[in-house]
C-alpha cells in the first residue's frame, strides 16, 4: 500500500469509471490520503452486458481481460481454467467458479502467461467492445486456437450536476484516467463545458495520457506500472504542493 499522504486537506478526487470500480478505488484513497479525503464517483462510462455470449463449456479456457468480462460471461458449468489479466479479475473469476490465474496487469503479461502455460486452445477472449492489446491475435499468432466475443458495452453517460459544479469552479481537482477508452469518454462529457478547476491529471499509462483531449492539465504524472496502487502514488505526488 503506497505511503499515507502527510498533507491536509487534499484536493477532491473526480473518479469517472463505471460505479463498482470506483468505489473500490475510492476505499483505496481514502486509506492513503486520509479518511476526510473528498472524493465524488461521477460515471462517464455504463457498463451493459450483451446477449449471445458462446457456452465456455466448448473451450479448453477463457482469457479474461476485466472483471466486467468474467460477470458477463457469468459462472461456468465446471471449474474451466481461466487467465486473468490481474488478481482483482482473477479473484472475480475465482469466485464465479473459474480455475483462474492471475498475470501482472496489462495485455502483455496476460499474453505471455497464457503462452508459458502451455495452451493450445482452442480458448476465448471474453471481452468489451472497447478492448486493446490485440490479446486474441496475438494468441492466434503464437499458434494458440483462440476466438473472441464481444460480451458487454461500455457506453457514455453524462456527467451529473455535482461534477459539473466541481469542474466549474476554480479548485484544483485530481483526475484519475485508467484507460484510453474512459480518457476519451471524460473527454467528450466535458466538451461544451466551462472547466475552470485546475485539473492535476493521472493516466495509468502513456497511451492513456496520450487518449486525453480535454481541457490541459495543470500538471500530469504518468503511473509507474498499471495498476491501483501505482495510480495512487501518483495521486498522491499531485496532490502534493509543487
Amino acid at each position: 500500500m503506497p505511503t499515507r499522504l502527510a498533507l491536509a486537506p487534499v484536493p477532491p478526487l473526480l473518479l469517472t469509471r463505471p460505479r463498482a470500480a470506483s468505489e473500490r478505488f475510492a476505499e483505496a484513497w481514502r486509506a492513503a490520503a486520509g479518511a476526510g479525503a473528498v472524493v465524488l464517483i461521477a460515471p462517464v462510462t455504463e457498463i451493459v452486458p450483451l446477449p449471445g455470449a458462446p457456452d465456455p463449456s466448448g473451450y479448453s479456457g477463457v482469457v479474461f481481460a476485466s472483471q466486467n468480462a468474467v460477470a458477463a460471461l457469468g459462472a461456468p458449468a465446471r471449474p474451466v481454467p481461466a487467465w486473468c489479466v490481474g488478481t482483482r479479475t482473477a479473484a472475480a473469476a475465482r469466485a464465479a467458479g473459474w480455475a483462474a490465474e492471475a498475470a501482472e496487469g496489462d495485455a502483455d503479461a496476460l499474453v505471455a502467461m497464457v503462452a508459458a502455460a502451455g495452451a493450445r486452445g482452442p480458448l476465448l477472449f471474453a471481452r468489451g467492445r472497447e478492448s486493446h492489446g490485440e490479446v486474441a491475435a496475438r494468441l492466434r499468432a503464437a499458434g494458440i486456437a483462440c476466438d473472441e466475443a464481444v460480451v458487454y458495452d461500455q457506453r457514455p453517460a453524462p456527467l451529473g450536476p455535482e461534477a459539473r459544479a466541481l469542474l466549474g469552479g476554480t479548485a484544483t481537482v485530481l483526475v484519475p484516467l485508467f484507460s484510453a477508452g474512459s480518457a476519451r469518454r471524460l473527454a467528450a462529457a466535458l466538451a461544451g463545458l466551462r472547466v475552470r478547476a485546475p485539473l492535476r491529471v493521472a493516466a495509468l499509462s502513456g497511451a492513456v495520457a496520450e487518449a486525453w483531449s480535454g481541457p490541459a492539465p495543470d500538471r500530469l504524472a504518468v503511473a509507474g506500472a498499471p495498476d491501483a496502487e501505482a495510480m495512487i502514488r501518483a495521486l498522491l505526488t499531485l496532490a502534493a504542493p509543487p
